[in-house]
């Protein structure tokens, strides 16, 4: 089993490994649209996983008009099933204003479980949003929801 580790990014070059990880498995893997892809990068805050110092996930959050949104969350293939996106959730979490009480995202049905995990709820409808299929879910904090 790799080490698994996340870190926060501040370097212009793992902002890159971070973007190319996003079109390799959104684009390319998930055929999203490009232009959906890469928006709202310069107010988002990112997160590069590596195991054993390999580049394997990348995660990001944002300030919205409702709250803080979790988004992003891509895994290289290789990488999938071995932790990658459990330690990404929780240093995105670790890293959200202690004030961030309205928080929320966007997930793809394969991946509602892991948010499930971290207290994520299912909210409304299936939608689709870029060609998937998806719920959005709220962090439920202190009872709410």
């Amino acid at each position: 089993m790799p080490i698994i580790t996340v870190k926060k990014i501040v370097e212009p070059k793992d902002l890159e490994i971070a973007f190319a990880i996003r079109k390799r498995v959104f684009v390319y893997e998930q055929n999203c649209p490009v232009d959906l892809e890469f928006e709202n990068e310069e107010i988002s805050h990112h997160f590069l996983a590596f195991a054993d110092d390999i580049p394997a996930g990348v995660c990001r959050w944002r300030q919205t008009t409702m709250g803080y949104k979790c988004e992003r969350f891509a895994v290289i293939k290789e990488y999938r099933n071995i932790g990658v996106g459990r330690y990404l959730m929780e240093a995105l979490l670790a890293n959200l204003p202690l004030n961030a009480s309205y928080i929320y995202l966007h997930a793809q049905l394969t991946a509602m479980g892991l948010y499930k995990k971290f207290g994520f709820v299912a909210q409304g409808e299936i939608f689709e949003e870029a060609g998937i299929q998806h719920y959005k879910m709220v962090k439920k904090v202190n009872n709410d929801i």
